[in-house]
């Protein structure tokens, strides 16, 4: 016997053998359990395999774990595959799962509107897109009489009135007689001006005869000179009573002595009176306020924190707290004085008003642009409704609509900024939109009842 023969069986027997040992032995416990499962077992051929297994149990033991070391892995490997495409069937199914969620939510929540009901509600599918957003300042103000066109009218002479043409609220022209007084005062320089005159023409014909006689060499040029000094003096005593009477505001060629009559300066309004037939007037005393209402001022009302904002030439939206109506103007003027009580300056603008709808009197508020962003999502400003609390859009789906929440930016008033909860290019009712939200108030009624 050869030294390799003298080697334990163990030894000889390789690894790939015992594996395959083993593998016939489970193979061959597997059946031998069948059939005893089948037919009754003999106490021979139990006790054989008792003894067939204790003798082989030993030799196959290191080969035994081998192959169930290698059967883990590949069920390992076998699990992974099956989990991955199990895991992707899950993910499928939960997409499709969520479509048909978010289309039976749609079904639910979908106002129907056909295309001739949304024509007959006048309303209008706009799409969403970007626009141009104003930030607006607003700030308080109140029309006032254009001061430039306002005149207070004050006799000049002290007198009693004899007549009254003019009433409060009458438009008036320039130069219209509006009360007639009766003056002592005016009736002396009206006097004054009358002997001036006399005295002009006596000193005029005694400066012509004069100088008659001088040039026929009658009479020395001294009473020649004379009269003319005469003459010359009696013109500028009449040049002078007539300015004391037209700086009275007088005619100086008036018949009554003693008239002074109170004209309007120009074309404008009575929007004051305190005058009265028989009432006694003294001088420098407002009768009567006369103002162009054709042009107001809008005072507005400047915080410090605001003052670099408002700026001379800036274009601002006039909107009347009172009524509907707007107008637009410039700023004319940005005071530079802040008020001690009010910590506010004061800024105005020029409004044309030729229907007379701006009073002076009247609060208002004013709206300046501020700055200018571009908004990538923008929806017109009628579109955005207010639902359980929420701003809420409506958008157009086939056979009607669907309330899809929003959240809103910047606002100039006629686009909002939607800052979330909507796509760019998503067909939404603009105008009329509140007719979406009508119905659908009366859809949930229903559903309610």
């Amino acid at each position: 016997m050869n030294t390799e023969e003298r080697k334990p069986f163990a030894e000889r027997v390789g690894k790939k053998q015992w594996i395959a040992i083993a593998v016939v032995l489970v193979l061959g416990l597997g059946a031998g359990a069948m059939i005893l499962r089948t037919s009754p077992a003999k106490p021979e051929a139990a006790g054989h395999s008792e003894a067939a297994g204790h003798g082989d149990g030993e030799h196959h033991e290191e080969g035994g774990k081998q192959a169930k070391e290698e059967g883990k892995d590949h069920d390992h490997d076998h699990g992974e595959a099956k989990g991955h495409a199990d895991n992707e069937h899950h993910e499928e199914g939960k997409d499709k799962e969520k479509a048909a969620t978010s289309e039976h939510k749609e079904d639910e929540e979908k106002i129907a509107f056909t295309d001739e009901q949304v024509k007959a509600a006048d309303m209008t599918i706009e799409s969403a897109g970007p626009a141009r957003i104003k930030s607006s300042l607003q700030l308080p103000g109140e029309i006032k009489f254009n001061e430039d066109r306002t005149a207070h009218v004050v006799p000049r002479v002290a007198g009693v009135v004899d007549s009254v043409s003019a009433d409060l609220g009458q438009e008036v022209k320039r130069g219209q007689v509006l009360a007639v007084l009766s003056s002592p005062s005016l009736s002396e320089q009206r006097s004054a001006l009358q002997s001036a005159q006399r005295r002009l023409e006596l000193a005029r014909s005694t400066y012509e005869r004069e100088k008659k006689l001088w040039e026929e060499k009658i009479s020395p040029q001294q009473d020649y000179l004379q009269a003319q000094q005469a003459m010359q003096e009696a013109q500028i005593a009449v040049a002078n009573a007539n300015q004391k009477l037209l700086a009275l505001g007088a005619t100086p060629g008036s018949s009554a002595l003693g008239r002074y009559e109170l004209r309007a300066p120009f074309d404008g309004m009575v929007v004051e009176k305190h005058i009265s037939l028989g009432e006694s007037v003294g001088e420098a005393v407002n009768v009567f306020t006369i103002s162009d209402l054709s042009t107001v001022w809008a005072e507005i009302s400047v915080a410090a924190n605001n003052l670099n904002l408002v700026r001379i030439g800036e274009p601002v939206s006039i909107r009347s707290s009172a009524f509907d109506q707007t107008a637009t103007g410039k700023v004319s003027y940005v005071g530079s004085l802040i008020g001690a009580q009010t910590r506010t300056a004061t800024a105005r603008v020029t409004l044309t008003n030729p229907q007379r709808i701006w009073r002076p009197g009247l609060f208002v508020n004013v709206e300046l642009v501020a700055s200018e962003t571009d908004a990538p999502v923008t929806v017109s400003a009628e579109a955005v409704q207010t639902v359980e609390d929420k701003p809420t859009v409506f958008l157009r789906v086939p056979g009607g609509f669907v309330p899809q929440h929003v959240q809103t930016g910047r606002s100039d008033g006629k686009r909002i900024e939607i800052v979330s909860g909507l796509k760019p290019g998503a067909p939404y009712a603009a105008s009329g939109s509140f007719v979406v939200k009508s119905q659908q108030g009366k859809s949930s009624a229903t559903h309610t009842h």
